[in-house]
């Protein structure tokens, strides 16, 4: 008896820890809008963030905003309860920048995202299943 006794207490010692973690890892999930987001991933490359490059954020009304390698942008988005997202319509401003291409290839995989998944400050873009590129909650 003594023993089921102190398997049960630790079983609910088991459940109370996983409950307070789930706790603690819902505490440090960003919300997707109204976050400044910095890239730090692409294509599975890493993106060391300078500045405000490579920036995204989520109004909460459709709208999105950021800059890329030096360009601003707008564009208006979308989502589902079910992580759906589609980033549409993007238009920047025009100046040339030193890393044009880093710029295109930016551009291009916010127009390609299909679906967004959070991981605590972190949001990771994705084109129907396939991860191209992750976030990280900017602190301010």
């Amino acid at each position: 008896m003594k023993r089921l006794f102190l398997f049960l207490l630790a079983a609910v010692s088991v459940g109370a820890g996983a409950c307070c973690s789930c706790r603690q890892a819902a505490k440090l999930q960003q919300p997707l809008e109204k976050t400044s987001w910095h890239l730090i991933q692409i294509m599975a490359r890493d993106v060391v963030p300078t500045g405000d490059s490579f920036t995204l954020m989520f109004d909460g009304a459709g709208n999105a905003s950021g800059v890329g390698a030096c360009n601003s942008f707008m564009a208006q988005y979308t989502t589902t309860p079910q992580r759906a997202l589609h980033i549409d319509n993007i238009a920047s401003t025009r100046m040339m920048c030193p890393n044009q291409s880093a710029e295109s290839e930016y551009f291009d995989v916010l127009d390609r995202a299909t679906h967004y998944e959070m991981d605590a400050d972190k949001m990771l873009l994705l084109s129907n299943g396939e991860l191209i590129a992750i976030f990280q909650a900017k602190t301010e």
